[in-house]
């Protein structure tokens, strides 16, 4: 995948697009970030749902490598708070990894985050913080 490719579908994550980005996953694929390991659409779904219901998020790539296989880069990923996420919201949902973020509180996550790819698709993504 090209980087003009990637950021076709970094653009939809960005926008909230996300059939339009999931549309990048294999039929069966694995997602590994500090939300937990999703195995489906549907999970992928569930998880960005609820999260971006409380804050605004955004990926901006620093370094870029890939070739048929694999993907890597070097982010940073910046979160607004928009809703209070308070810890009793964190504690009762499916995602207790998560962090409490307040209305307005910012974040600049630095991210490796690894993509595997077959036939053109995602089939294991990790995102991992530097």
């Amino acid at each position: 995948m090209t980087r003009e490719e990637f950021d076709v579908y970094l653009q939809k994550f960005n926008s909230r697009d996300y059939k339009g980005f999931l549309d990048y996953f294999a039929d069966e694929f694995e997602m590994i970030h500090v939300g937990g390991s999703f195995k489906s659409r549907e999970s992928v779904m569930k998880f960005y749902n609820f999260l971006h219901a409380y804050i605004k998020e955004s990926v901006i790539v620093d370094r870029f490598v890939s070739d048929e296989h694999t993907i890597a880069l070097e982010a940073r990923v910046q979160i607004q708070g928009v809703k209070e996420l308070s810890p009793e919201t964190v504690a009762a949902s499916d995602f207790p990894k998560l962090k409490p973020l307040v209305v307005g509180q910012t974040a600049v996550i630095p991210q490796f985050i690894h993509y595997h790819l077959e036939k053109g698709k995602f089939v294991k993504v990790v995102c991992a913080e530097l």
